[in-house]
């Protein structure tokens, strides 16, 4: 005989809820989030770089990370192009503007590296 107890049923239904709600997540696809990012990106990959190897460029630094190098390096934007600054001097913050000199593109050129040169 199968338990039909008021708190079984219960769980039985929050767990096919549950379930429900899990499989329309998956059906549905990334989300908005997501599909921008990805957007953002192709378009990145066809426009040429705002910026150029050996010239300098104030911006705002957004956000601190570490590298893929292992060090932490300050992150910010020219005309929408991403930059990562290393060299970074301690106390540095979100928020503080900065000088950098772009050394090299990533393989895609959808971002640089660069070296800090001073506070702006």
């Amino acid at each position: 005989m199968i338990p039909t107890s008021p708190l079984v049923v219960g769980i039985a239904v929050a767990v096919a809820l549950l379930a429900l709600f899990v499989l329309a997540r998956r059906l549905r696809g990334p989300s908005s989030e997501a599909r921008e990012s990805k957007r953002a990106h192709e378009a990145a990959q066809e426009r040429e770089p705002p910026v150029e190897i050996g010239e300098t460029y104030e911006f705002g630094v957004t956000e601190l990370t570490d590298h893929h190098s292992g060090d932490e390096v300050a992150v910010g934007k020219v005309e929408g192009f991403v930059v990562f600054t290393e060299e970074i001097p301690s106390g540095l913050e979100p928020g503080d503007v900065i000088r950098a000199k772009v050394l090299s593109f990533n393989e895609g050129r959808t971002s640089a590296d660069a070296t800090f040169v001073e506070r702006a």
